[in-house]
């Protein structure tokens, strides 16, 4: 019996070191296998410069990226490579304080449920939703710039490298993206929706994430939050025509396109590929507030 005792400790003793090291290698596997689809491969410093409006805007260099996801829907395919010229886009979406002061000083229409007074109060910093596309459009023409392209929008969020999401292959969770809420997740402007800065801290640092929410070129909320429109016209096989130089999208349509999925939308529906449509005035017919939107503008020589 006191021998079985000893054995039995000793086997003990020899099971936890064993497991211990078991443990530790394989949180070694899980972290070296982890590492592609954490790192945000494309580093680097880019130019950034302020907006009429103050805006700060990131410089997109020129160059080729792919478009598209052979594996994702119909209108998504083929994927094929796209050369767009340089050009700067907003690192933000248009916060509701921005767009309140377009809408003070131009009298254009308020989007349904619009609330002011949030607007310059606990609110401010949220992005902007429920406008047509028309009235995002003349915002960008107020401050001076315009609505970007299609192609424009995805290389901004993807970058080169072929990507699912803005920071990598990895599926979204909270502290990188306001999503996933649901058609009833409405409660209102400051709690549904998450600051335009935010999504840089907590569990987007502690899995690798160091970029946090940001795309390979520093813009924040490019999947989730608030959908955004571009200024293409909807054509479901457009990629199958697309020129290979600065697309521009059809020269007409009945629906306009908006990209990055919003605060209600699953995950599947934040990919960098994702391509979603809606008439113009969807937003003022519907009551909707989930599609906002921001601006680009030509790159001066």
């Amino acid at each position: 019996m006191w021998k079985y005792r000893i054995v039995r400790k000793a086997w003990n003793r020899r099971g936890l070191i064993a497991f211990i090291f078991c443990f530790l290698g394989t949180l070694s596997l899980v972290t070296f296998a982890a590492e592609p689809f954490l790192e945000n491969s494309q580093k680097g410093e880019f130019e950034v410069v302020e907006g009429k409006e103050g805006a700060p805007m990131i410089k997109i260099p020129a160059g080729e990226f792919k478009m598209g996801d052979n594996k994702g829907p119909r209108n998504e395919r083929p994927e094929h490579m796209v050369w767009v010229d340089t050009y700067f886009i907003d690192q933000y979406e248009i916060t509701m304080e921005r767009y309140q002061k377009f809408l003070d000083e131009t009298n254009h229409d308020f989007p349904p449920l619009w609330d002011d007074g949030a607007a310059f109060d606990e609110a401010a910093d949220r992005p902007a939703v429920g406008m047509a596309w028309g009235s995002a459009k003349a915002y960008c023409e107020w401050v001076g710039k315009r609505l970007p392209t299609e192609a424009e929008w995805e290389k901004a969020a993807r970058g080169t490298d072929g990507r699912r999401y803005p920071w990598g292959h990895m599926q979204p969770f909270v502290d990188i993206a306001r999503y996933n809420l649901g058609t009833t997740g409405w409660v209102g402007y400051a709690i549904t929706l998450a600051p335009v800065t935010s999504g840089v801290t907590g569990m987007s640092i502690r899995h690798g994430l160091k970029e946090g929410t940001k795309s390979p070129y520093g813009l924040y909320h490019m999947a989730g939050n608030a959908s955004e429109w571009v200024v293409d016209w909807y054509d479901r096989n457009y990629y199958e025509k697309s020129p290979k130089r600065n697309p521009q999208g059809p020269g007409t349509g009945e629906k306009k396109i908006y990209r990055g999925g919003s605060w209600e939308d699953p995950p599947k529906r934040l990919r960098v590929t994702t391509r979603a449509s809606a008439e113009p005035n969807f937003p003022v017919d519907a009551n909707d507030l989930t599609i906002g939107f921001r601006c680009a503008m030509e790159a001066k020589s």
